[in-house]
């Protein structure tokens, strides 16, 4: 029962929205109708006080020409004929409003009895004004009803007109709100409608889920920002297939070449001798590196390789690192040559960067014809130093360059891993010069091979 009686987002908008507009012409409403009714009552109010002044007055100067109220006594035709004078000839500080006297009065004498007026009793409650001779003397008084009983029928239907003008408007009112909220509550909740079910689609594994960017606003924002994220996840997937891929592939070919050597010496067709032991440990120690590169690039993907950085010389570094490596390149027939500073202080990671050159090294090694030559320079280009590896031919192709970082990634045509390695080495210097602050990029070498470009920023240290 609970969840049929859940709300969703739209229809709680709608409800918030209708009923601010509902309060606020609840309140205008009440607001405009007592203001009228108080500004109607009072504008009654002034005009027969006004009008019982000039009556009063006007009744006074008959009492002192006649000295009793004989002259009026079962004579109601001459105060009507008083007050049709009053409104036709008006005093001039007198500013009467129009439509002529709107309620009932009485006259009485000094005993209180009724001189002139309606049969019904005299209010007790109505206006009074005395009637006031020259000599200040008090003759009777002029009683008005209270000007909040509408008499005059022309008032009470201008006033029934305007209860009913007043909730017609209201009626009208409350459905526009109705419709404006609809319609305003929609187009609110349209791209909040279109992000949750990109959302649902992206959590059901579609990444190639986009949303339409119709605004500037914040909405607008969270939707560049959702296609920015199914984007990355399309392309973190289609990564982690690749990867997997790759990583079954290599895995593949060094385990099946150690099962068909051991099914060879199983059966007898394969002497079990040195050089087929020796065959077998090649395969084991690549199926090692792999292991242990695919190791290392997963530490360095999450952050997780042990940075201890500390001050350091990287003239130093590139010297021990081109040492271990000066009687391989004599065996595969390439000179090395460095091309360094006397110093070149940084602070970084030694062990890290060591096995970064390494891995450069190590590639310009495996891929460089024998013959060739590799050179490393290192030189200041402020505020970055910078390391260049540079090899003979073979090259790489320009539309190659910007690959030759990700994982597995080979440019020969076959994966024999004799000459191209397990393809983890250039990604795992990525990582290297990122944790560095620095970055790495390929180019065509001078020297007709492939250029390697290092930039690691550099800080004083104080």
């Amino acid at each position: 029962m609970r969840d049929n009686l859940r709300l969703g987002i739209g229809a709680k908008l709608f409800m918030a929205i209708f009923a601010t507009c509902m309060l606020v012409l609840i309140t205008m409403h009440w607001g405009v109708r007592l203001s009228f009714e108080h500004g109607f009552v009072d504008y009654i109010k002034r005009g027969n006080e006004q009008r019982l002044n000039l009556l009063s007055d006007a009744l006074a100067d008959q009492y002192e020409q006649h000295g009793n109220w004989d002259f009026l006594r079962h004579n109601d035709r001459l105060v009507f004929t008083m007050l049709r004078s009053l409104e036709q000839n008006p005093d001039s500080n007198s500013q009467l409003p129009p439509h002529g006297w709107r309620t009932q009065f009485w006259i009485l004498d000094q005993q209180y009895k009724v001189l002139a007026g309606p049969k019904s009793p005299v209010p007790p409650e109505g206006t009074r004004r005395n009637i006031t001779t020259s000599n200040n003397k008090v003759v009777g008084w002029v009683i008005g009803s209270p000007p909040e009983r509408l008499t005059r029928s022309t008032d009470i239907n201008f006033d029934q007109q305007q209860r009913r003008t007043s909730w017609i408007i209201v009626a009208l009112s409350t459905l526009l709100a109705a419709l404006a909220t609809w319609l305003m509550a929609r187009g609110l909740l349209a791209p909040v409608k279109r992000l949750v079910d990109g959302t649902h689609h992206l959590a059901a594994g579609n990444f190639a889920t986009r949303v339409e960017v119709s605004s500037r606003d914040e909405l607008g924002q969270l939707a560049r920002d959702f296609n920015l994220l199914a984007s990355s996840l399309e392309k973190n997937e289609s990564m982690r297939r690749a990867f997997m891929a790759d990583i079954s592939h290599e895995l593949r070919t060094p385990l099946a070449i150690l099962r068909g050597e051991l099914e060879a010496m199983q059966d007898g067709v394969r002497k079990l001798t040195p050089e087929a032991i020796a065959s077998l440990q090649s395969e084991v120690v690549v199926l090692t590196k792999l292991v242990d590169d695919l190791h290392q690039l997963s530490l360095s993907d999450e952050g997780a390789l042990a940075y201890r950085k500390q001050a350091t010389d990287l003239v130093q570094l590139l010297e021990v690192t081109a040492g271990s490596f000066a009687e391989r390149y004599r065996a595969h027939g390439l000179t090395l040559k460095l091309n360094l500073p006397d110093n070149a202080p940084f602070f970084g990671d030694p062990d890290r960067l060591m096995q970064l050159f390494t891995n450069l090294l190590e590639n310009s090694l495996r891929y460089t014809d024998s013959g060739g030559r590799v050179e490393v320079t290192l030189n200041y280009e402020a505020p970055n130093w910078r390391i260049e590896f540079d090899d003979s031919a073979p090259g790489v192709d320009g539309e190659h360059q910007a690959q030759i970082f990700e994982r597995f990634f080979r440019t020969e045509g076959s994966r024999n891993r004799a000459s191209g390695g397990s393809g983890l080495g250039l990604a795992i210097c990525k990582n290297i010069a990122d944790a560095h602050g620095g970055d790495i990029h390929a180019a065509h070498s001078d020297l007709g091979g492939l250029k390697i470009a290092l930039h690691l920023r550099y800080v004083p240290l104080v």
